[in-house]
C-alpha cells in the first residue's frame, strides 16, 4: 500500500513521499468563503485568494497550539493536500501523521478521523519530538540519552529519548505564532502602530534574534497608526525586537530545563556530554542556539534543515511502521 508522512503543523503542512522526498511544504491555512463557508484553496494559493477578495474570502488556520480547532476545515484541508500530492488517486494511502506530545486521546482521535474522512486508508501517529529525533539522526534506540528540542508554530516540545522511548518530555504551548503576536503587541504598545500577521512574521525572520548577533540590522516597518488610521512608518532596532521576543524565548528555554530536570541522572549526564539538538522552524531564530546553551550550560547543535527535520523523520519511519508500532513508537 502506498504511504505518506505528513507533518501537520499549526504553521505549515509538509508531506513526504517515499522515493520522492518532500512533495509539499505550504502554510496550514485555507481560504474560506465567509458567506457560505466553502473551502476554496489551501496553502499559498489560499493567501492569494484572500488577497484578491479581502473581506469576502478569509484565511482560517484549523490547527492551533498543535490541536485541531476546526474539525471540518481540517478534514477539507487534508483532502486538498492529498489531492495535491496525488494521494487521492487509486485509493487512499496509508498515512503517518505527526502530533504534538501534549495532545489528549480525544485530540489524537480528531486528527485520525479527519485524515480518514479526507481519504486516507490507514492512519498511524507519531509524536513530533520522536519524529524530530529520527529526522536529526539521533540514536533513539540506544541506551544513551538523546535530547531534542522542536520549536514549531504552536508548541515547543522537548524530549530526552532512550531505548526507543521518551523518558522525559516537556512541552510549552508557545511557538512561532506567539513570537509573531509578541511583535504585534510590542508595536501597538510602544509605537501605537498596527501591523498584520504576515508583516510581524517577516519582521521576526529578517531582524529577530534571541541573543545579540554580529552586524545586527534595523528594519523599516510600515503599518497603520492606531489613533488616526493613517499609514505609519517606524525604524526598529534589533535590540528592541529582541526585547519583544524575550518572554516567548524564555518559555522555550524553560521547557528544555524542565525536561532535563525530569531525566534520570545517568541520561542527564549523557545530555551534558552530547548536547541538545534544535529542530523546527523556530530554530532559525538568530541566536537561539547560543541563548539556550548559555542558560542551560549544554552544547546546542542546530539540525541541518530544522524546518524539515520532523517530516523527514516521519518519512524515514514509513519504511518500518509495523515494527515501530510494535515497539510503541507509533500510536493508533
Amino acid at each position: 500500500m502506498r504511504a505518506l508522512a505528513i507533518d501537520l503543523g499549526s504553521a505549515n503542512t509538509l508531506v513526504f513521499a517515499p522515493g520522492r522526498g518532500i512533495v509539499l511544504d505550504e502554510p496550514s491555512v485555507v481560504a474560506v468563503n465567509e458567506r457560505n463557508g466553502d473551502v476554496l484553496a489551501v496553502g499559498w494559493e489560499a493567501w492569494r485568494r484572500v488577497d484578491e477578495a479581502p473581506g469576502e474570502i478569509v484565511p482560517v488556520r484549523p490547527l492551533r497550539k498543535g490541536v485541531v480547532t476546526d474539525y471540518e476545515v481540517t478534514e477539507r484541508m487534508l483532502r486538498l493536500v492529498l489531492d495535491r500530492v496525488g494521494g487521492g488517486r487509486w485509493g487512499g494511502p496509508r498515512v503517518l501523521i505527526t502530533v504534538s506530545s501534549v495532545v489528549t486521546t480525544v485530540e489524537r482521535r480528531a486528527v485520525s478521523e479527519a485524515a480518514l474522512s479526507a481519504g486516507a486508508r490507514g492512519i498511524e501517529l507519531i509524536f513530533e519530538p520522536m519524529a524530530a529525533a529520527i529526522g536529526a539522526g539521533l540514536p533513539i534506540n540506544e541506551p544513551t540519552g538523546s535530547f531534542i528540542l522542536d520549536v514549531g508554530g504552536g508548541t515547543t516540545e522537548t524530549a530526552i529519548i532512550s531505548m526507543g522511548g521518551m523518558v522525559s518530555c516537556r512541552a510549552e504551548r508557545v511557538g512561532g505564532f506567539d513570537l509573531d503576536e509578541s511583535v504585534r503587541r510590542f508595536l501597538r504598545e510602544r509605537y501605537d502602530m498596527v501591523v498584520g500577521e504576515r508583516t510581524a512574521e517577516s519582521l521576526k525572520v529578517e531582524v529577530g534574534s534571541a541573543a545579540p548577533v554580529p552586524d545586527e540590522p534595523k528594519a523599516e516597518i510600515r503599518g497603520r497608526d492606531i489613533a488616526s488610521g493613517r499609514p505609519k512608518t517606524v525604524v526598529l532596532a534589533a535590540a528592541e525586537l529582541r526585547e519583544a521576543l524575550d518572554e516567548g524565548v524564555a518559555a522555550m528555554i524553560e521547557a528544555a530545563r524542565a525536561a532535563l530536570a525530569q531525566a534520570p541522572p545517568e541520561l542527564a549526564h549523557d545530555v551534558l556530554d552530547r548536547g541538545l539538538t534544535l529542530a523546527g522552524g523556530g530554530a532559525l531564530l538568530r541566536g537561539l542556539d547560543a541563548r539556550i546553551s548559555a542558560e542551560t550550560t549544554i552544547p546546542v547543535h542546530v539540525a541541518p534543515d530544522p524546518k524539515t527535520t520532523v517530516v523527514n523523520g516521519a518519512g524515514r519511519a514509513l519504511s518500518a511502521m509495523d515494527r515501530l508500532k510494535e515497539l510503541g513508537i507509533l500510536l493508533s
